[in-house]
């Protein structure tokens, strides 16, 4: 099979061999997404060196569980034990043993075939497009933030971010009718969400400290930069909530005392429910086509991922 490979900060189209289902769903791949993690990835995060990609669409080719076989499906990326006392309790997200699709220890997505354990596969409902549905990993983990903390009504919420993950999770706090405020870098980004009535502002990095003091009861994190995180915490009251949601390779000093004094909740909040992902997908209550950017073939994938790491580039698709 075609595959696309990392290995020493570089990407590269290679023939592999085609993977065994040895006891899990063999998936033909039809569409995947390029996400931030995987360029993360390429820059040295987590040390991955193989296939990756985890955002992915595929048709199920062979499964223990022979009602999967023909189906469309999406699949959750972690591939626990199930049996240590994270996955008894339904945190398989946190075996100890995991691997993570196209992330550690299991070839990825960014290739014609991969493969999956049967109970990580959901099918896809047939009113979703695979291009719509490419996107219910990174739903999924917008989701996450509402198992995680209460969104009231009445509460102001800030989002820091106008990336894929920002305008997703911009779109599904936006259901919960909180005072919803999102702050990024990128006009032409944030009129995505102008066009669904929720409240944005452009502010450029020089201006960011400028932003007002103490405004959130909860502030979402989604740039994974220094200044990203210095205009959510001011823009967060005493007592609030701050939310981080990207992973990324650098790192960055944090002012603790700053976080006691003010008693403030730090929540890292990571994958989600892929039910509730669907579900919004099917019932039209989030919009995810346009963020597509644009789409290459898998032997255009160096290309690719040159152009999902580039500024003012939104999703880009790799098409089987």
């Amino acid at each position: 099979m075609e595959a696309l490979f990392l290995e020493n900060n570089s990407i590269s189209l290679k023939e592999l061999e085609t993977p065994k289902s040895n006891g899990e769903a063999l998936l033909k791949v039809e569409v995947a997404g390029i996400c931030d993690t995987d360029l993360q990835l390429r820059s040295g995060y987590m040390g991955f060196r193989g296939i990756p990609g985890h955002e992915f669409v595929a048709t199920v080719l062979e499964s223990p569980n022979p009602t999967l076989i023909g189906q469309r499906v999406v699949g959750e990326i972690n591939a626990a034990c199930g049996h240590c006392p994270s996955c008894l309790k339904g945190l398989e997200r946190h075996c100890p043993t995991r691997s993570v699709l196209g992330i550690l220890s299991r070839p990825g997505a960014h290739a014609q075939f991969t493969r999956l354990p049967p109970e990580n596969l959901h099918i896809i409902p047939d009113n979703v497009s695979n291009e719509e549905a490419v996107f219910t990993e990174p739903l999924a983990a917008a989701c996450e933030i509402l198992e995680q903390i209460h969104i009231q009504p009445e509460h102001k919420v800030a989002i820091i971010g106008d990336g894929k993950l920002g305008l997703l999770i911009s779109q599904v706090l936006a259901l919960t009718g909180c005072h919803l405020h999102v702050i990024g870098h990128h006009e032409s980004k944030l009129a995505i969400l102008k066009n669904r009535g929720i409240e944005t502002e452009t502010v450029p990095a020089s201006e960011e400290s400028k932003l007002p003091p103490a405004w959130a009861d909860v502030v979402v994190e989604c740039t994974g930069h220094p200044s990203g995180f210095a205009a959510a915490r001011r823009l967060l009251k005493p007592r609030g909530s701050f939310v981080l949601k990207t992973t990324v390779k650098d790192r960055f000093q944090l002012d603790l005392a700053d976080l006691v004094v003010n008693e403030i909740k730090l929540i890292g909040s990571r994958c989600g429910p892929f039910g509730a992902a669907l579900r919004l997908l099917q019932r039209r209550l989030v919009d995810v086509s346009s963020l597509i950017s644009e789409s290459h073939a898998l032997n255009d994938g160096v290309k690719a991922y040159t152009r999902a790491g580039q500024k003012g580039v939104l999703k880009v698709l790799l098409n089987f």
